[in-house]
């Protein structure tokens, strides 16, 4: 299980991109912090999600997009459909990745 990150700014989060390996790799989605170290072949640098990493990802993932513009924490002109992808993808990190901290 990863340290907790409590409270956190979106610029301390950047910060949790894979680019310090002594550091855990996180991932928000509406502002819950996972952290996915556990999967860093996925989300570490160069990985396939790595455009990811340190940020909220909500938007981009309700969007099942990997373009930088698209990975944001807002869920303003989404339809209903991407947010039923975004509950989704909120479902399998609860699952799969531990909670460490909030967004603020």
């Amino acid at each position: 299980m990863g340290s907790q990150v409590g409270e956190i700014s979106s610029l301390e989060l950047s910060k949790y991109d894979g680019s310090d390996a002594e550091k855990p790799l996180l991932v928000a989605i509406r502002g819950t912090i996972y952290d996915v170290s556990s999967a860093r072949d996925f989300y570490g640098p160069g990985k396939p999600y790595a455009v990811f990493a340190g940020k909220d990802a909500t938007r981009a993932l309700a969007k099942m997009s990997t373009k930088a513009e698209d990975v944001s924490p807002s869920l303003e002109g989404l339809t209903e459909k991407e947010i039923g992808v975004l509950d989704n993808w909120e479902k399998k990190f609860v699952s799969k990745y531990p909670v460490v901290g909030t967004v603020v």
